[in-house]
């Protein structure tokens, strides 16, 4: 599966092509001061208003950081923002390599291929995330 790899505080995240729009390089994000912690703020996107979500705090690794990536996805058909730290960086998942408790994530996978500006292949482990079900109303509230 296509992929686009999330970084997260120190760990990676994927979240499947097929849900995403797009990604937003240094977003202005109106904030939300009464907003709950993991809302960041909406972004204007070529006239559509998009809720942005800290991705570390929904995924419970941290948060409120400066983001100056966001990644839009398709929750059900309506857009929303995943706000993370640095470049989000296209890959293929490979075979399950065990579970995860975090809510919102399917489980975590291999990734294969060199880091962007390096020469060596390394393999590496994302966690998969379902956007739909780590923006879930529940879950954003919270």
């Amino acid at each position: 599966m296509r992929a686009l790899l999330l970084t997260v505080g120190e760990l990676w995240y994927a979240v499947d092509m097929a849900v995403t729009r797009e990604v937003v390089v240094a977003p202005r994000i109106s904030p939300l001061v009464t907003a709950p912690r993991a809302v960041l703020g909406l972004l204007n996107l070529r006239g559509d208003v998009v809720p942005v979500f800290d991705a570390g705090a929904l995924l419970g690794v941290g948060g409120r950081g400066f983001a100056p990536f966001v990644v839009v996805v398709d929750v059900g058909g309506a857009a929303a923002g995943l706000a993370v730290g640095a470049a989000p960086e296209t890959v293929v998942l490979g075979d399950l390599r065990g579970r995860s408790d975090l809510p919102g994530t399917v489980g975590a996978f291999a990734v294969t291929g060199a880091r962007p500006g390096s020469a060596a292949a390394a393999v590496r482990v994302a966690v998969r995330v379902d956007p739909r079900v780590l923006l879930s109303a529940d879950r954003a509230a919270g």
